[in-house]
């Protein structure tokens, strides 16, 4: 059970190592573009391509549904980026339903995780997979594996990891699972410090008032998306990468800028200076600051 591009290494692993993945339950397709064409999941085109039937309910509690997932007859569910499952779904299999989570839980327990480990300035991470139970990411943890986050981590780069470990740790689960061979330990609530909530378009919205640190941490966690973004010159502004300046430009409030019109694009943040080095304008594409500056005057 899954959805996005994260889960299809941890299909395509259990297929490779002969596992028999009886069917895959994943969102149905969706309109985008300006032809709001229909476009299918990246884990449908993937199970379509091992000829494995998919599901794709809208309601995860229509009595159809229930009835045609039973029918697989499926010793154990795995559910990598899915949406909450109804407590008879996932609780039909004998063997249970495990999940795979893109952190060390109880910490960063939510819907975005990786993003929010680099935003709250974390040095390391990592992947959980555990039971599920009625409330959301706390059922009894399975395995974990730690993952450090680079100074250059950004949300793609991060992500691109966590999949593919991710992968692995839903193969040694598996198989753990099928020989017996499974210790589970609950979650200590104590360790669960922050929270990973749906990413909003305000969540977005760079606060120039806060310290550069923390303006650098969303810049990474958000890119290449969906992005941080500002107003500059009247317009949308997304910036996708920066790096803190020892720079001081002398009479700048929190959100001003200073340019040289040439390589540099400085701005005043609550405690200091950053250095902007990738954005892309409101309808325009994304460029590194030199280039932005030799094609683009600021008011």
């Amino acid at each position: 059970m899954g959805t996005p591009e994260f889960a299809v290494p941890s299909l395509e692993i259990l297929v490779k190592n002969g596992w028999n993945v009886v069917a895959v339950v994943t969102a149905p397709d969706r309109p985008q573009g300006r032809g709001q064409k229909l476009i299918p999941s990246p884990v449908k085109v993937a199970a379509s391509g091992c000829n494995i039937p998919v599901l794709q309910p809208t309601n995860l509690k229509s009595e159809n549904f229930i009835e045609e997932l039973r029918n697989f007859k499926a010793d154990l569910q795995i559910v990598v980026a899915f949406r909450m499952l109804p407590e008879v779904v996932w609780n039909m299999p004998p063997r249970g339903t495990f999940n795979l989570h893109a952190s060390l839980l109880p910490n960063y327990r939510g819907a975005a995780p990786i993003n929010w480990a680099i935003i709250k300035g974390e040095k390391e991470t990592g992947l959980t997979t555990f039971f599920l139970k009625h409330e959301i990411d706390t059922g009894s943890i399975i395995f974990q594996e730690k993952e450090p986050i680079n100074a250059e981590d950004n949300i793609g780069t991060l992500y691109e990891r966590l999949m593919n470990k991710g992968a692995q740790l839903v193969l040694k689960t598996t198989e753990a699972i099928e020989n017996n061979n499974v210790v589970t330990l609950p979650q200590n609530e104590a360790l669960a410090i922050h929270h990973a909530p749906k990413i909003f378009k305000e969540t977005c919205e760079i606060d120039w008032k806060k310290p550069v640190t923390d303006i650098h941490n969303l810049i990474r966690g958000l890119s290449p998306y969906p992005g941080a973004w500002t107003i500059l010159d009247g317009k949308t502004c997304k910036i996708y990468k920066s790096e803190i300046s020892n720079k001081n430009p002398e009479g700048l409030l929190p959100g001003e800028y200073r340019s040289d019109g040439k390589k540099e694009l400085l701005f005043q943040t609550g405690n200091g200076t950053l250095k902007i080095l990738e954005l892309q304008m409101e309808g325009k594409k994304k460029l590194v600051i030199e280039e932005f500056l030799r094609g683009y005057k600021l008011l």
